[in-house]
């Protein structure tokens, strides 16, 4: 076990420099950054001057390890445009979005999970049939008109819900039943190929034999097995979650990770850019590796590949 943790922590750790890499790389690609910190109507001399300022004359791989030692410090410099650190507005704003996602997830699982177990049990029958057209509406369904949608419906016409903001625990419910109908259709399915193949086996066709409840056979044999690979799938989803909750928090105009993501683009803001981008890849990183070590703990036949 622990020779297969290692080895997935060293596949974890290369991922995290090629994306610390193709983050940096990205925007230093895009154009030249002292113009665009300077401004289209500075000079010659103004711009040169924000180059010395920034560093931006030294050699590309110093700015890099630079860059990469003051991160693995969570030093991402001063914001452009917010006159701040760059660790001060994710520090404010990413407890909102991890709420979000949290909430998101959990109401994906809740109705997912028993979606895919009803499919199972009944396959081939109605119930079969409205799950899946669930599972296919919504993954093409695009997030942003759903959540336009929900908006129209719940707070203009029905005024049920607030329009935007994060400030109450009604705010966070329009935008995860959003953010979580987007994640719903792969756990139901992949839940539905597990019970599937988990009800066609010898061991349940002997707990049937020897008389135990439907409900006993179901929940704790065959659920208890079908269950494992929507743990990994789970966990990708919320790092999916979390890097898709951009669209999402501008719709509802909630001041999460998303939202300055969307504000730091929009307004040339390159530290920040370059934080968000890094710390939402560690999150998904992380995730999966944290999924990829329950699994090997759950399914010993994992720990050989």
């Amino acid at each position: 076990m622990l020779t297969y943790i290692f080895r997935r922590l060293l596949v974890a750790l290369s991922v995290m420099l090629t994306v610390a890499v193709v983050s940096f790389m990205l925007l230093h690609l895009s154009g030249d950054l002292a113009t665009a910190i300077a401004g289209p109507e500075s000079s010659a001399a103004d711009v040169e001057k924000i180059r010395v300022q920034y560093g931006l004359d030294r050699p590309i791989t110093s700015q890099f390890f630079d860059w990469l030692g003051a991160a693995l410090r969570l030093d991402f410099g001063r914001s452009f445009y917010f006159q701040g650190t760059v660790m001060e507005l994710i520090g404010e704003r990413l407890p909102i979005t991890l709420k979000l996602g949290g909430m998101a997830l959990l109401l994906a699982v809740v109705v997912a999970i028993p979606l895919g177990v009803l499919a199972a049990i009944y396959r081939d029958t109605w119930i079969d049939r409205l799950s899946l057209m669930v599972a296919v509406v919504g993954q093409a369904m695009p997030t942003f008109w759903f959540a336009l949608t929900l908006v129209i419906v719940f707070s203009v016409g029905l005024q049920w819900l607030p329009v935007a903001g994060n400030t109450s625990w009604q705010h966070f419910v329009l935008p995860a039943v959003a953010l979580g109908y987007y994640a719903m259709p792969a756990i139901m399915r992949l839940t539905r190929a597990g019970m599937l193949d988990v009800l066609g086996s010898d061991y349940i066709r002997t707990a049937r034999a020897k008389g135990l409840s439907p409900a006993r056979v179901v929940f704790k044999h065959a659920l208890r097995n079908a269950i494992i690979p929507v743990v990994a799938l789970a966990a990708v989803e919320l790092g999916f979650m979390l890097g898709g909750s951009v669209v999402i928090e501008s719709v509802y105009s909630m001041q999460g990770l998303g939202q300055l993501a969307w504000d730091s683009i929009s307004r040339n803001d390159y530290p920040v850019v370059q934080a968000v981008v890094l710390i939402i890849a560690v999150f998904y990183i992380g995730l999966t590796f944290v999924a990829d070590v329950l699994n090997a703990a759950l399914d010993p036949r994992m720990r050989t590949r």
